[in-house]
């Protein structure tokens, strides 16, 4: 494949499409929302999950006093709200009440828990890594909230069921095909 080199790095988007994710926090009576889309495992003993955040959101100083977050997955079908949710600061609105958003009904939840969401994270803070104009937050793992509907028996995301939210960089949105995925096992000869 013909490439071009470039010395001027003005975008990191050309890994997308990845999985989107909103990443909730409550603390001090407020709650936020924020789109994420710089998410990662980190490690399965103890179950880590990292999320990055500039300290110009306003969700940054919500996780560093609650020292807690939930990370939500969401179908395509909720692309928009998870485009709205990145596009407005949690200091002028609450996304909660604007956008409709619901949250399942969990007292001891650490964070919001959407109720659209196929899959979330509760996390508590374990660790925060400044990483250039972004801090990595580490958060343990400390319950998952599933729809069984939306896995197959082994655990992975069925796609011929759920349509998982892909961010491709630059406001868009996209999915998987139904198709039957690839599954390929076996090592190199």
């Amino acid at each position: 494949m013909d490439k071009i080199t470039q010395d001027t790095i003005t975008s990191l988007n050309h890994f997308y499409p990845a999985a989107a994710a909103v990443l909730t926090v409550r603390s001090g009576g407020r709650m936020n929302a924020m789109a994420c889309a710089w998410h990662s495992a980190l490690s399965f003993a103890p179950p880590l999950y990292g999320v990055l955040v500039s300290a110009k959101r306003f969700s940054y100083q919500l996780i560093v006093d609650a020292g807690a977050f939930a990370v939500n997955f969401l179908p395509y079908e909720k692309a928009e709200m998870i485009a709205r949710v990145g596009r407005n600061s949690g200091r002028d609105v609450d996304k909660f009440a604007v956008l409709s958003i619901g949250v399942e009904s969990q007292p001891d939840a650490l964070a919001p828990i959407l109720q659209d969401a196929y899959a979330a994270y509760e996390c508590l803070l374990s660790a925060r890594h400044p990483c250039g104009d972004h801090d990595l937050f580490v958060g343990e793992v400390v319950k998952m909230h599933l729809s069984p509907r939306a896995f197959s028996e082994e655990g992975v995301l069925d796609v011929s069921r759920v349509r998982p939210a892909l961010y491709l960089g630059a406001d868009r949105y996209a999915t998987t095909s139904p198709e039957k995925p690839l599954h390929l096992r076996g090592k190199l000869p």
